[in-house]
């Protein structure tokens, strides 16, 4: 659509003063004195009829052309102009005023009878011209104006931008795998100090379990803390070791106490006075050759206040043959031995004293058994001992296999125990001492073969759990008898009266001193009758009847004094 204020209209003209910074073309208005004197023809300048695909430069005439060359200027922008058969119209003529009001031109301003010249610096909108370009408008007071040319656009990367993101990649990677190490590290450190702690707990746990932490020891136990003696668990088996070349035999009981894990050898001297079945006072030696074990375990038991399990009997040659089957024994030697039959000085002994020496079957038994001359009978107990605690260092703690190894020795047994019964309780022995959890102990005895107060409260209470044992229904009295009279055949006058009147009689010993009166002790009160009938039958004042400490293994314990009369009993 052609513009309505093509040149030629009025008597406003333009003419070219350049092009602006867009390449546009830039007119300005003819002021009067330069315009020439003519009429213009509106359609002139486009030429009417005017072909645009013909040749340029050619022109159709049109009927109202005055003969004045107009120049015109195609912009690429305008139509062709229809022929709609109408006369151009009149010079002057206005076709938005064509009543001849008064209205407003191009530019806004009112219309008056003449034209108003224009601003010179005005630019002006020519027909056939592209719009202008809106320029930006001009900053404000207090703005800086930013034009377009003044930033830099960064339309792709430069080489140098891929080894920054590379370098910075790099380093991220790093850090990560640091901080993943340090994670680790930490992990890893948390897990240590976490299984250490178990393990020390563990530790800590079965040193208590066991016994053996400071303040918590079995010797803590066993003195009453957590458990008292006499409620303690023990397994006891007597063995009795018969030397078939030298003649003679050695005791020993071998206990596992079961409530605070601990194993014991008790050594018991041939010289212990025991009581046989008619209350005739006899020795260990004496009981072992002629009661047998089941005599010997029963007397032992009524005199150490124990419950002896079974019996064990080991002659030499079966020793011999089971440290042969354990694989020798390891042993610290106190003396040396000399080989059997051996005469002359100087030959080199069997037995070499010494520590951790090795010995094997026929070397042990002679340990064992060696007695030097007039060596006490208790040296020779302390061998066989460490015999006995070599042997069982070397035994196998399966008592599977420590059956087979009893079983192997093919001896023949008490029928109370079994070759089952030895091996498993053997392995447990075994178990014990190879943990540094047993000891051998020598139970001391006064000259005449009884025990002490002292004695009482050392081994037999503490290792053996010796207390009285109350007696059953129907069963006799147990009386032990001290003789501080300073005559010995009152002992054997007391005995008497009293096995006669249905008591038991235990050698008390003889007392170091006299004593003016006697005394009869009882330790519970259930035993106070019974005092006091003991008193009646040795002829003893009621007086004389008193709860105090008891002898081992008696239910009574009587020390006769100067005021005893065995006339009157």
């Amino acid at each position: 659509m052609n513009d309505r204020y093509d040149a030629g209209y009025g008597s406003d003209q333009y003419e070219l003063v350049g092009y602006d910074e867009y390449g546009q073309p830039v007119y300005r208005p003819i002021t009067a004195q330069q315009q020439p004197q003519q009429t213009y023809d509106p359609y002139a300048g486009q030429g009417y009829g005017y072909d645009p695909y013909t040749d340029a430069g050619r022109q159709t005439a049109s009927p109202y052309d005055t003969g004045q060359h107009v120049p015109s200027y195609d912009t690429g922008q305008q139509a062709p102009v229809h022929d709609t058969g109408q006369p151009p119209p009149a010079p002057g003529y206005d076709p938005y005023n064509a009543a001849g009001q008064t209205g407003y031109d191009s530019y806004g301003q009112t219309a008056t009878g003449g034209r108003q010249p224009r601003v010179a610096e005005q630019t002006a909108r020519i027909p056939q011209q592209a719009d202008p370009v809106d320029e930006p408008a001009e900053p404000r007071q207090g703005e800086r104006d930013y034009r377009t040319e003044q930033f830099a656009f960064v339309e792709e990367p430069d080489g140098d931008s891929e080894d920054v993101i590379d370098w910075l990649n790099f380093t991220e990677n790093r850090t990560e795998r640091r901080e993943e190490a340090k994670r680790r590290a930490r992990s890893r450190t948390i897990a240590l100090v976490v299984v250490l702690a178990l393990v020390a707990a563990g530790g800590i746990g079965y040193l208590w379990y066991a016994g053996k932490l400071p303040g918590l020891s079995s010797s803590a136990a066993k003195g009453g803390t957590t458990t008292s003696a006499a409620a303690q668990k023990r397994d006891v088996v007597v063995v009795h070791l018969h030397n078939t070349a030298g003649g003679g035999t050695s005791t020993a009981l071998l206990v596992d106490n079961t409530t605070t894990k601990q194993g014991s050898t008790v050594l018991l001297p041939n010289s212990l006075a025991l009581t046989d079945d008619d209350g005739t006072t006899t020795t260990l030696a004496k009981s072992v050759d002629d009661d047998g074990s089941s005599g010997t375990r029963d007397q032992l038991d009524t005199v150490l206040g124990t419950n002896i399990e079974g019996t064990w009997r080991l002659d030499t040659p079966y020793l011999q043959n089971l440290v042969e089957l354990v694989g020798n024994i390891d042993i610290d030697t106190n003396t040396d031995v000399p080989a059997p039959g051996a005469k002359k000085k100087g030959e080199e002994p069997l037995v070499s004293k010494g520590k951790d020496q090795t010995l094997g079957g026929k070397a042990a038994v002679a340990y064992a058994t060696y007695r030097a001359s007039g060596e006490a009978q208790d040296a020779q107990l302390e061998r066989f001992g460490q015999v006995m605690q070599g042997v069982l260092r070397k035994l196998s703690s399966d008592p599977s296999a420590a059956t087979v190894t009893v079983q192997t020795l093919a001896q023949i047994l008490d029928p109370s125990l079994t070759d089952k019964d030895l091996g498993t309780f053997l392995a447990k022995l075994a178990d014990l001492a190879k943990g540094g959890d047993y000891k051998t102990a020598l139970l001391p005895v006064q000259n005449d073969g009884t025990l002490s107060a002292q004695t009482s409260s050392s081994v037999v209470k503490d290792i053996l759990g010796g207390t009285a044992k109350s007696p059953s229904a129907g069963s006799a009295v147990r009386v032990s008898v001290q003789n501080a009279t300073g005559v010995k055949d009152n002992t054997e006058k007391a005995r008497v009266v009293l096995v006669n009147g249905g008591y038991t009689f235990l050698e008390g010993g003889t007392a170091s001193g006299t004593r003016t009166t006697s005394q009869v002790l009882y330790s519970g009160a259930a035993d106070k009758e019974n005092a006091t009938e003991v008193a009646k039958t040795l002829g003893l004042d009621a007086k004389d009847v008193a709860r105090g400490t008891v002898g081992s293994g008696a239910d009574v314990s009587v020390v006769l004094g100067q005021d005893y009369k065995p006339s009157s009993s």
